[in-house]
């Protein structure tokens, strides 16, 4: 079984479809292209304010769809630096860029990274793969 969603390498993912791309000490975020397909159509998002500190598995961002509401969670201990304030004129970026344009908050490390909290491509593609079996069993 073949599964259609992006899944590039150099990004860590988590359980509940974040990404982060590592540059130096600092974590870019954003959600995979599973999850933006999962919500369908991005008609807002609530982004973290700048300065903003956040821990590790809790509520950085919330976006909202036309199907359902989801919160982001931040893969990472740190400082909010920045944010993609396209988003919010241009939600729909998280649907046609999600590891790209649509990157959600860049947070400033304060904590170091533990790898083994997250899957590489290859790991995230099976966790996926598995998912979908489980639905189709039910």
């Amino acid at each position: 079984m073949s599964l259609e969603y992006e899944i590039p390498e150099g990004y860590y993912y988590t359980r509940e479809h974040e990404w982060v791309k590592i540059e130096k000490n600092k974590a870019r975020v954003g959600i995979t292209d599973y999850a933006q397909k999962k919500l369908r159509e991005v008609i807002f998002v609530e982004l973290p304010n700048v300065g903003q500190k956040v821990k590790q598995n809790e509520t950085l961002a919330t976006i909202e769809s036309v199907k359902a509401s989801a919160d982001v969670y931040s893969p990472v201990t740190g400082k909010v630096v920045e944010v993609n304030s396209k988003l919010i004129d241009s939600p729909e970026l998280v649907n046609e860029d999600p590891y790209g344009e649509g990157w959600i908050a860049l947070i400033e490390l304060t904590e170091e990274v533990n790898y083994e909290d997250f899957m590489d491509s290859d790991e995230y593609g099976k966790y996926l793969e598995d998912l979908e079996e489980v639905k189709t069993e039910e």
